[in-house]
């Protein structure tokens, strides 16, 4: 997709900063999605067509409503992720750049007689993330308001003669809103929110509050191996809906009770390892990590290490130690706690599913 001018938010580090997440963490955080994509359904046939093809139910979506959902193969692997939302005359599909030109081949195999059309619409559309605390307080600031915005929902705004679509995303640890105008439009509401006091973020200090977030990320995180309730994303899942693409699978497992090894966050004792490494107990393979990153909380000292991955429910109930090469990963509860003047603490337990 077309990207907007960079020099309308003026970040002062490439690479990420702790006041970065502390302001993500504490205040108000923006950035541009120059990373995020957007197909529209049309078609007579779109709300049936598309409610076979994804794993969440869009049919009874009001206008501005959205759900989260898995596309799926046959096997019920999983194939991509993105966000539905549903207008008056079309469906809108939010999702990871990289993955349009997939999503659209592997949906457009699925259009038989039905009255269904897919159209890449990225370009026309520029994108801003506010993320924090403040983040709907500064919104109502500038005249956009945000307070009452149910999660996963859209409304659209008049600002300054602009129409500015404004998002609700999902936020597991701090509130996230999505600013969505024309490219001209985009630089404004950066210059309005940034004279108020949000704080411009670079791509690592957000991979910071995804990690914290418990967030795991298409093509890190959720391979094409992946079973979807092998990640804990069960707001992707839907057990009532009906027919699917992979919903034999995913009702199989339900039925069954569960899977074998599911998505955890870590906090890593030891030297910070790279993303890939193996989880070991008893001598044995039993996970790997697939996101890992110092990250300097505000009020430590020193930055603490943190991991996303896989591990075997087996090794979680019988509280084996848990290690890698060149340290100790222990299981913690997802999202990580609200970081403050202490590291998060380590869960007693089987990790929350977010």
């Amino acid at each position: 997709m077309s990207s907007p001018a960079q020099s309308d938010i003026a970040v002062p580090s490439a690479t990420g900063s702790p006041a970065q997440l502390a302001a993500l963490l504490q205040g108000v955080g923006l950035s541009h999605l120059n990373q995020t994509g957007w197909i529209r359904v049309t078609g007579e046939d779109r709300v049936r067509w598309l409610n076979g093809m994804v794993t969440n139910s869009i049919q009874q979506l009001a206008p501005g409503e959205g759900t989260y959902n898995f596309l799926l193969s046959v096997q019920g692997r999983i194939q991509g992720d993105a966000t539905i939302f549903a207008r008056p005359d079309d469906l809108l599909i939010e999702t990871s750049s990289p993955q349009i030109p997939t999503l659209i081949t592997l949906l457009d195999r699925f259009i038989i007689m039905d009255d269904v059309e897919l159209a890449d619409i990225s370009n026309t559309r520029s994108g801003l993330l506010v993320a924090g605390p403040k983040a709907a307080s500064l919104l109502q600031q500038i005249g956009l308001a945000a307070g009452d915005l149910a999660p996963l929902s859209m409304r659209s705004l008049s600002w300054n003669n602009a129409e500015v679509d404004i998002l609700h995303a999902y936020s597991p640890l701090v509130p996230r809103y999505e600013l969505w105008a024309d490219q001209p439009t985009t630089p404004k509401l950066a210059s309005a929110l940034q004279s108020l006091g949000a704080t411009p973020c670079e791509e690592q200090s957000l991979e910071w509050l995804r990690i914290l977030e418990g967030t795991p990320q298409i093509g890190t995180d959720i391979r094409d191996r992946e079973l979807p309730q092998e990640t804990g994303q069960t707001r992707a899942l839907h057990f009532a809906k009906g027919c699917y693409l992979g919903q034999e699978i995913v009702e199989r497992i339900r039925s069954r009770g569960n899977v074998h090894r599911t998505f955890s966050g870590f906090r890593l004792d030891g030297d910070l390892p790279t993303a890939g490494i193996s989880l070991e107990a008893d001598g044995k393979q039993i996970g790997e990590l697939t996101s890992v990153a110092a990250i300097p909380l505000p009020g430590e000292a020193q930055a603490l290490h943190f991991g996303l991955g896989y591990i075997r429910r087996e090794a979680l109930d019988r509280g084996l130690p848990i290690l890698y090469a060149g340290g100790i990963a222990q299981p913690v509860s997802l999202p990580f706690s609200q970081p403050a003047a202490s590291a998060p603490s380590v869960a007693s337990e089987t990790p929350e599913r977010v």
